[in-house]
């Protein structure tokens, strides 16, 4: 279903200068959508005229199929259901605290002052601010700004949020909790449009891109199909994404099987072909393609051992003449991954859980997670891409525990999930404290 669309659509500064050129674009609803291209590209324009900041000079903006309005009230109604996040969230905030920042919104939608209380209240938990709500907003982290700028619109409840570079100028760790807030909004149902010039960022994240050259779009598609072609990213003046990169080079050596393009670590280490793959020294005569008799000597591997010999087809050749050989794989066998719900926290139940299931590698998602696990002394592993690690230490054997809460439960289960099914790969999964209640009733419905 198409929630947001524009038409031929053009605009040009009051000095003349040229920001859109015929620029048409078709949104799907509960899509993650994201705008790649350089500084000066467009980008931040298209997305101040697709909320009715910018009034097109020609061509128009559909809004489920109608066209947009420029009244005052329409566009008070736009604004609440197309919200957008700008790149520097100090042009954003502007109100004394926190608090009366995030109820500017709610307020000037006439809501009275019980229900904008509940939605502020709500709203900050929800980003993990609630601590902070009585503080002026100059004095937070840049990271700490953005969730504030973020839910200023989220507590109006919009269909579509847009952000402008919504990771620039963010530590690893604030961006991360920024695209695991993101993430959760879209499970729920949000379609999130941003711009953004990290081809890394866009592929791996985005389910539809748009690359944006010279005040126009000038090529969209799948994140596979938009990057795995120079063309495009030439024309735009980008890069292929470093998984890509990888992906090509060990494809190159013969090192992969046959697959659709990895879009993380994940798919990248699943795309290996199933093998046992070790350093050797060959004569000069040995060609690529090859077979020798390679001896195990005590763990090391020597040609001309005669203890444990095994044939090796030879895969790739340095000019050094070291080599790259695929012996017979061992057996495999995955570890575990255990989901953890925080809106519960305990931590006594917590701890307990860690020693009876051995867990080797915990990682937290969102603030509350990070909080409590900071506040309790629990050591965490993993504070980034903690899904994606999970997935790649149970691979290895490990027994991992994520701690998260609310709807990144049902997301990070989908998305281990989803990888089993892409991969064929079992990894035993489960909520290792379950809402019992909730439980009671799916067994009763069932």
């Amino acid at each position: 279903m198409v929630i947001l669309e524009t038409k031929n659509l053009s605009f040009s500064y009051p000095d003349g200068t040229l920001a859109l050129d015929s620029i048409s674009v078709t949104i799907e609803k509960g899509k993650k959508i994201a705008f790649v291209g350089r500084n000066g590209s467009g980008k931040s324009t298209l997305f101040l005229s697709m909320n009715g900041t910018h009034r097109p000079k020609k061509g128009e903006i559909l809004f489920h199929g109608k066209s947009m309005k420029y009244d005052s009230k329409s566009l008070r109604e736009i604004r609440k259901n197309i919200g957008i996040v700008f790149q520097n969230s100090d042009d954003q905030i502007f109100a004394p605290t926190i608090y009366q920042d995030v109820a500017f919104g709610p307020t000037n939608l006439g809501y009275p002052k019980d229900k904008v209380e509940d939605i502020v209240n709500k709203t900050l938990e929800y980003v993990g601010l609630t601590h902070l709500k009585d503080k002026p907003p100059h004095h937070l982290s840049g990271g700490q700004k953005k969730r504030v700028a973020i839910a200023g619109i989220v507590a109006m409840d919009p269909e579509v949020i847009i952000l402008d570079e919504p990771l620039a100028n963010l530590d690893p760790v604030g961006a991360d909790e920024v695209m695991d807030l993101l993430n959760e909004l879209n499970y729920f149902g949000k379609t999130i449009i941003i711009s953004t010039h990290d081809v890394n960022l866009a592929y791996g994240w985005a389910d539809y891109v748009f690359l944006m050259n010279e005040h126009k779009v000038i090529s969209e598609g799948t994140p596979e199909a938009i990057f795995m072609h120079d063309d495009n990213l030439k024309a735009a003046y980008l890069r292929r994404p470093v998984t890509l990169e990888i992906y090509e080079e060990i494809k190159r050596r013969g090192l992969v099987k046959p697959q659709c393009c990895p879009r993380d670590i994940p798919d990248l280490v699943h795309s290996l072909r199933s093998q046992q793959l070790l350093w050797a020294k060959v004569p000069s005569e040995v060609k690529e393609g090859d077979y020798i008799n390679l001896g195990i000597l005590y763990g090391d591997y020597a040609p001309d051992s005669g203890y444990e010999a095994a044939n090796c087809k030879v895969l790739h050749i340095h000019e050094d003449g070291l080599a790259i050989v695929e012996m017979e794989r061992r057996p495999y066998r995955a570890g575990s991954i255990g989901i953890y719900d925080t809106s519960r926290y305990s931590k006594d139940e917590l701890c307990d859980i860690i020693l009876r299931d051995e867990i080797e590698c915990i990682g937290a998602m969102g603030k509350r997670s990070k909080v409590l696990a900071e506040r309790d002394e629990i050591y965490l592993h993993v504070t980034a891409g903690v899904v994606d690690r999970s997935i790649l230490n149970s691979l290895a054997g490990q027994r991992c525990l994520i701690l998260t809460n609310g709807g990144m439960v049902c997301h990070a289960l989908k998305r281990i999930k989803d990888y089993m099914e892409k991969s064929g790969i079992n990894i035993p999964v489960t909520v290792v404290n379950p809402d019992q209640k909730k439980s009671e009733s799916d067994n009763i419905n069932n």
